[in-house]
């Protein structure tokens, strides 16, 4: 029999090494480690850059992280002396929208019952695993997620964070403990991240109590606030935290207002879920009169800072709304055909001009090119036609005058929405956004002589899985051949959690 733990460290290191996290894991975040001492030179064979393919690009990376120069077509001489990126090179993606401690239910939800099959009933067994994870399972899951995300091509991940309490229910003496699991997650395999921690004070329209299994989520205004300003104060360039507000149906009028007033001066990204479920729009025809965006629109006042994350279930009018608010939708394909939740209107969206990005929600899939992919696909199938998103991209297909890239839209699009998701300068390869970049292998099969016009093409539409050579956060590489530098330990600490979360 062990001896008890003399102190609450010896007791935390000691619950540490029994749920997968090593012993010398940091009890607070490490210092923030700058991207670069020194300006760094890559020189790209090819580049995506202002929505077209670059050759010969010169790339420089300043001692903060960003781009200082973006050169085409670089005589020889100014390349002497810069790293030789072995592919083409693409911009990091930002995954918008993030439950990290979902990723323990993968998999584990795909079988049929006696009972009604959708997003409701996936529910229960996701409110399984948010009653059992602790900080320290949350940390070891989390890192191993994001380590996965990198591989497959991101490089900035919005955390919608609601699993503030303990498994009772109870708050935690410090009500940092889960936030900072998911900061030293990110820090831990070199992720940039948004946190949002979220409010959540409700279980269904008309200020419905928090359900048994809700409790662990239970907040107000000044916890999520409190949250939000600490993380903000951590000082690291590549974590942030902006707030997100759980749903209509979960938040008040009140409290939704009060904290997005709150941070209005603050500047920070505003999310929340809506009109994900028919359901969720008939309950709120019910309460309010109006159908979720609908009333948002009009009583809530969003902004460029604002977020709405599926809006799948939205009319034409609405969309427009959003558009005229300086409003975005986070679209997350994998996960909403995952729960059947139905398909996103995109030519709408796109028709009205308003910016959009990408999320992989509850995981299901760890890749940007599989995102954009569903997205496209799933609009195919609804209408019967093909390169829906290039057709319907405004006056883009006019404007060039021939033919237009359907992959070229989608990546563009969420390039730009997701930089604006985060809160942050990550919109592409261009002078002061960082130097965030995925390197493509050039021997990956699925794009084998494949003429260099339609590169992106393939890579979105005719690849298993994306093929990365090498990924870059702030010009620090994160992934070389394919694989997290620390990919071994995290996948062991993940599994081991995962049989103490289900065994």
């Amino acid at each position: 029999m062990s001896a008890a733990p003399d102190s609450p460290q010896q007791a935390r290191t000691a619950a540490r090494q029994g749920e997968g996290i090593p012993a010398t894991a940091p009890e607070t975040p490490p210092v923030p480690t700058p991207a670069a001492s020194h300006t760094a030179a890559f020189v790209a064979p090819m580049a995506w850059v202002n929505g077209a393919w670059a050759h010969d690009v010169l790339l420089t990376v300043a001692p903060d992280g960003r781009w200082q120069s973006v050169q085409a077509n670089a005589p020889a001489e100014a390349q002497r002396g810069a790293t030789r990126l072995g592919g083409a090179v693409v911009p990091g993606l930002v995954n918008a929208h993030s439950h990290a401690f979902q990723r323990v239910i993968v998999g584990l939800t795909e079988r049929a019952g006696p009972t009604a099959d959708d997003f409701w009933s996936w529910r229960e067994r996701m409110y399984s695993a948010a009653r059992r994870i602790t900080p320290e399972q949350l940390e070891a899951v989390a890192a191993w997620l994001y380590a996965e995300l990198l591989a497959g091509g991101y490089t900035q991940v919005c955390e919608f964070h609601y699993l503030h309490n303990d498994v009772d229910g109870s708050p935690y003496a410090d009500p940092m403990e889960m936030s900072m699991a998911l900061v030293r997650a990110a820090q831990r395999v070199g992720m940039g991240l948004t946190l949002l921690p979220t409010l959540y004070m409700h279980a269904g329209f008309g200020a419905q109590p928090l359900r048994s299994e809700q409790r662990r989520f239970a907040s107000t205004p000044d916890t999520v606030l409190a949250l939000a300003d600490a993380v903000n104060a951590l000082g690291d360039p590549r974590v942030r935290a902006g707030v997100a507000l759980h749903s209509l149906r979960a938040v008040d009028a009140a409290a939704l207002r009060e904290v997005a007033d709150a941070t209005a001066e603050w500047r920070v990204p505003v999310h929340i879920h809506i009109a994900e479920q028919t359901q969720e729009v008939a309950d709120c025809l019910a309460h309010t009169g109006q159908r979720p965006v609908e009333w948002l629109l009009q009583h809530a006042a969003p902004d460029a800072r604002w977020n709405l994350v599926h809006a799948t279930h939205t009319t034409p009018a609405e969309l427009q709304g959003v558009r005229d608010a300086g409003a975005a939708i986070v679209i997350c394909p994998s996960t909403e055909a995952n729960l059947g939740d139905g398909v996103f209107d995109l030519p709408a969206l796109l028709q009205a001009g308003g910016a959009w990005s990408i999320g992989s929600d509850s995981h299901v899939t760890r890749s940007w090119v599989e995102e954009l992919r569903l997205l496209e696909y799933s609009q195919r199938l609804a209408r019967r036609q093909r390169n829906v998103a290039a057709r319907h991209a405004g006056g883009r297909l006019a404007a060039a005058a021939g033919e237009l890239s359907t992959a070229a839209v989608l990546l563009d699009g969420a390039v730009a929405g997701g930089s604006a998701a985060a809160g942050l300068p990550l919109a592409g390869i261009a002078v002061g956004q960082r130097a965030d970049f995925a390197v493509v292998c050039p021997r990956a099969p699925a794009l084998l002589g494949v003429p260099t016009a339609h590169l992106l093409d393939a890579l979105v539409f005719s690849s298993p899985q994306a093929h990365w050579g090498e990924v870059f956060v702030a010009g620090v590489p994160r992934v070389v051949a394919g694989r997290h530098a620390d990919a071994d330990a995290l996948g062991n600490h993940f599994a081991r959690a995962m049989r103490h979360i289900w065994g």
